[in-house]
């Protein structure tokens, strides 16, 4: 597909457009950007030459002077039958305008998540007609490059559960909501004689009959159609298993291979037996091809058990798994477990279970990677939280997860609301937003070359705006010689084509998350190379 973009006069602002065209490239699109502030008889002479597929312009001014652009623009794409689709980049008042104009295949406000963006790129229609998948394996495909995003949720009350699994997914920005029941549905579900009624809303939802289920589903029938997951019960394995694929579609199920019992006391079961009932309903949700998440390993480093007995106890998981027919299995990684481990030891951790487990991979058993952090390291400060939050997702994309298990903000201080879960999910976006633009690595050997080679190209540019003739004793705080290098294009940016004070002629492209000049071919070229061009035309 064949693209171009702009800002549109008298608006400047570009960074969006190139954010955008950036990523079309990168799903290979051909794309040329016009510039900023251009104006309509600049646009539709680039429209004539080049035949774009698709034009994306920009305008991030007031409403009511973009009323008048769009209806000009309405009228100039009437007027010669032009064919190609356009898309804006705006601010959400501008949107309204926008979209009263009718002209636009899609209307872009720095809301949308990467997914939603290379979707419509692909060809997936616009965001709001995009069919979500409703299967864990699909939509972890539909996503990619990006992981999913997971969240529990549960609150003490029924009606307010709905209520905020209704707002979740009407954001639009988590993919599995994960319900959380009470302790004593959790434990007595089948068994409501049992149930101690001032533990009633402790820990999560009150569950009592399957209509309650029905409804949260029911509540999740809008905006991005989250899928559904469910808390094992305690005990009852399979009678939980069989209702939740009747009530929610359960996405995946998450059974322990040890606990549940009475090593954690969450319910009575002797371990023997609660192993072999752990084990049989596995087996019966792999029977029904039901993807296996097993909560094991976690819950020994959640005790501070040694790094080891967590690689040990997370691989016995796997193999249990695989023996007991599981055809999609999910890994948990949980970081920051024990408290005070080290990004460092985290990773090697983490890497040898996945290498560990990888011994028993095949083709009749795949492995997921959900990432999360560790459930008892959040601060009780919710601004200190967020900034752990960040920060151990950003650790976790290293072993390129399928899933993020997100654990909300305010974790550390109470369960999460609706609107906290949201902002969790906004902050884990923003974190993945700049990650998979490269990670950073100081002690990396690609890092070290790049930084030597920036120093010496560096050098070699200084040099040559010294070299501007002058009459000041130190040329580099003369501002006629920066206005000068600015001017000729030693000093220059895409973005500022069409400035009168720069040059706005050089060409840049991302190559391997690397920011460099390159020709009209889009060749690497050297500072040496660009600046004696400069020299010759001059």
């Amino acid at each position: 597909m064949k693209i171009i973009a702009c800002s549109l006069s008298p608006c400047i602002h570009i960074g969006g457009v190139i954010n955008f065209l950036n990523i079309a490239e990168k799903l290979g699109n051909e794309v040329l950007f016009l510039g900023p502030a251009i104006t309509l008889e600049e646009l539709l002479s680039a429209i004539e030459e080049y035949k774009p597929d698709l034009v994306g312009v920009s305008f991030r001014l007031t409403p009511d002077v973009a009323r008048g652009i769009f209806l000009r623009l309405e009228k100039m794409i009437e007027e010669n039958n032009i064919k190609s689709k356009f898309v804006l980049g705006c601010t959400p008042s501008v949107a309204e305008v926008a979209r009263e104009s009718g002209i636009f295949d899609m209307i872009f406000t720095g809301e949308e998540s990467p997914v939603e963006v290379v979707s419509y790129l692909k060809g997936k229609g616009v965001i709001r007609k995009i069919s979500y998948p409703q299967t864990l394996i699909e939509r972890i495909e539909n996503n990619r490059p990006f992981p999913i995003l997971r969240h529990h949720f549960g609150l003490s009350s029924l009606e307010e559960t709905i209520s905020g699994v209704r707002e979740i997914a009407e954001a639009g920005v988590l993919d599995v909501i994960s319900i959380a029941p009470d302790q004593n549905a959790q434990e007595n579900f089948f068994r409501p004689d049992q149930m101690n009624p001032e533990l009633d809303g402790a820990g999560g939802v009150p569950l009592r009959k399957e209509e309650d289920l029905t409804k949260i589903y029911e509540a999740t029938r809008t905006g991005n159609y989250p899928l559904l997951r469910c808390y094992s019960g305690t005990r009852d394995l399979i009678n939980w298993g069989d209702m939740l694929q009747r009530t929610i579609s359960n996405a995946w199920a998450a059974i322990p291979l040890c606990w549940y019992s009475s090593l954690d006391k969450r319910s009575t079961r002797p371990l023997v037996d609660a192993i072999r009932e752990n084990q049989q309903a596995i087996r019966w949700h792999a029977d029904r091809d039901i993807p296996i998440e097993i909560n094991e390993a976690h819950q020994w480093g959640l005790r501070d058990a040694p790094d080891v007995v967590t690689v040990v106890t997370a691989f016995l998981a796997a193999y249990n798994a695989k023996k007991l027919g599981v055809k999609n299995y999910i890994v948990q990684l949980m970081l920051n477990t024990p408290l005070s481990t080290s990004g460092k030891a985290d990773l090697a951790k983490m890497l040898s279970i996945l290498e560990f487990i990888s011994r028993i991979e095949d083709e009749n058993f795949v492995v997921f990677r959900q990432i999360r952090t560790g459930l008892t390291s959040l601060s009780s400060d919710m601004s200190v939280a967020k900034g752990q939050l960040a920060s151990s997702i950003q650790l976790g994309l290293s072993l390129s997860p399928h899933i993020i298990h997100v654990v909300g903000f305010c974790e550390g201080n109470h369960a999460a609301t609706a609107k906290e879960v949201i902002e969790s999910c906004k902050i884990i976006q923003g974190v993945m937003r700049n990650f998979y633009l490269g990670s950073p690595n100081p002690f990396d050997e690609d890092v070290i070359m790049r930084k030597e080679h920036l120093l010496k190209e560096s050098e070699i540019l200084l040099s040559a705006i010294e070299e501007i003739p002058s009459e000041s004793q130190d040329p580099l705080t003369d501002p006629e010689v920066i206005a000068k290098a600015v001017k000729i294009g030693l000093l220059d940016a895409p973005h500022l084509k069409g400035n009168p004070s720069a040059c706005g002629e050089i060409r840049t492209r991302i190559i391997n998350g690397e920011c460099d000049a390159v020709d009209e071919s889009g060749r690497p070229v050297s500072e040496e190379e660009r600046i004696s061009r400069i020299r010759i035309i001059l």
